[in-house]
């Protein structure tokens, strides 16, 4: 079991890398995973250990079968661990008094994502080493200039950047690394006559995106948007300000009434509705000359450049190895009695894989960003209210001046329940649409309840798809 062969299979090093790849599957359970999700994050990068020993284990002829899905894997991220090294400007946050918080980023403008898109963000004052994926809740086409993320306060970190954005003496600039947006796969909520939203507490998230390109799709183009009936449930009713997050924090020009929305908000714990005067507050932050609008890593051309890297990168490596095999290894193996050792050529051909993409992807990365550089306008150093007070929630009591502002319109279209849950089945029953797309966001035992309604032999016209926080 101790046996490390330089020439045959290491017993040795295949033990390693087994042990590596056990301790990855036991963070990766469920309950692990959900409750402490720092130690999931962190294990996970034994994955490097895991390969090189591996590798060595094997020899690197054999782990060829690897080779191509690694490659993409080691190409994707660099880029990734580029892209964290700037700190991108955080234009404001929007502070809701039921503990969640919405962070506004800059952009440029020919950042594209599509709905249901995630970001993973740091912040160094909190956490130099922990980075957390959020749902990104603004649309490219709603919010050309901005890039949005809510952050529900559930774990120590997300209460942490709570208190220290709603502070008064809240700094008036953080710096924040954001790495993506990473889309989601799948659009096709537009095909279907109707879209019935499910969403428990913070999982109405991914479809304040959906609801905003729809509000896009229905001002801008004649193009047959689906219904929509958001059906969301809430623990207490302060939770319904989270309703506010439906309409960019700057507002929005587009005639809501244009969409087909009905909301049906559902309060589990109370049979009263508290209309307390909570306010939110939008505190904007300072730019500095140091911060960048968030762009893709590759500028406008992604895929043509991922697609160079990809090329050149493996075209570099296979010269590598080639000289080395031809000046070096062969006049070894065939000039003397000396067989070269597996191990130190499974190595070598790790390192010229590794500077391959180095090489490369820096020079594309470093070209591009020059390129948008020239591109952006130089951000100019203002002076913006710190912090401020937002008129208040549309949906909690407040004296803002609705017949003014499209929050009539969503006021106009929520219906709120207290002290009892939606009955799921009767709803989806009475949709009679030809193609309903159902989207359920929240806990387990809803989608499933969700599930086995669209399963069952009558509802031929209900098409399931879930969304769930599974990180």
């Amino acid at each position: 079991m101790l046996k490390w062969d330089k020439f045959q299979v290491s017993n040795a090093a295949g033990e390693i890398a087994l042990l590596c790849g056990l301790i990855m599957w036991i963070t990766s359970l469920r309950r692990i995973r959900r409750k402490i999700f720092e130690l999931f994050f962190y294990s996970h990068h034994l994955y490097i250990l895991f390969v090189i020993f591996y590798v060595v284990h094997v020899g690197f002829n054999d782990a060829y079968v690897l080779l191509p899905g690694f490659y993409l894997f080691l190409i994707d991220r660099y880029l990734r661990l580029l892209q964290s090294q700037q700190k991108v400007r955080m234009v404001s946050a929007r502070i809701l008094p039921c503990a969640a918080i919405e962070l506004n980023f800059s952009k440029s403008p020919w950042l594209s994502y599509a709905p249901r898109s995630i970001a993973f963000v740091n912040v160094p004052s909190i956490s130099k080493l922990q980075w957390h994926p959020f749902t990104i809740t603004s649309n490219t086409n709603l919010d050309p200039e901005n890039l949005s993320i809510v952050i529900k306060c559930e774990g120590n970190w997300s209460r942490k950047l709570y208190q220290l954005m709603s502070s008064p003496s809240a700094p008036d600039r953080h710096e924040v690394s954001v790495e993506g947006p990473y889309s989601h796969s799948s659009t096709s909520f537009l095909r279907h006559n109707m879209l019935v939203m499910v969403s428990g507490g913070s999982g109405i998230t991914p479809f304040i995106s959906i609801i905003r390109e729809i509000l896009f799709l229905a001002n801008k183009t004649t193009h047959m948007t689906p219904k929509i009936l958001l059906i969301c449930t809430f623990k207490k009713s302060i939770d319904l300000t989270m309703l506010d997050l439906l309409l960019p924090v700057s507002g929005t020009t587009l005639d809501i009434s244009h969409v087909k929305l009905e909301i049906e908000a559902y309060i589990t714990r109370e049979k009263e509705l508290k209309t307390e005067n909570h306010k939110l507050k939008i505190i904007w932050f300072k730019p500095d000359k140091s911060d960048v609008p968030m762009s893709a890593v590759l500028g406008p051309n992604s895929w043509l450049w991922l697609g160079a890297v990809i090329s050149a990168s493996f075209i570099i490596f296979l010269l590598l190895i080639g000289i080395l095999t031809q000046f070096y290894i062969y006049p070894i193996d065939h000039n003397t009695n000396v067989t070269y050792p597996t191990p130190s050529k499974s190595a070598l051909n790790m390192l010229f894989i590794c500077l391959s993409v180095v090489m490369t992807a820096s020079a594309a990365f470093l070209w591009n960003r020059k390129q948008s550089a020239k591109k952006m306008k130089q951000i100019q150093i203002m002076d913006i209210p710190i912090p401020g007070t937002y008129p208040g929630s549309a949906f909690h009591g407040d004296d803002r001046e609705l017949e003014s502002l499209p929050y009539k319109s969503l006021l106009q279209t929520t219906r709120v329940h207290l002290g009892e849950r939606p009955n799921l089945r009767k709803i989806l029953s009475e949709c009679k649409e030809d193609s309903v797309g159902v989207l359920v966001s929240g806990p387990r035992m809803m989608r499933q309840e969700v599930a086995t309604i669209c399963s069952s032999g009558s509802a031929d016209h209900l098409h399931f798809e879930s969304n769930s926080f599974s990180w």
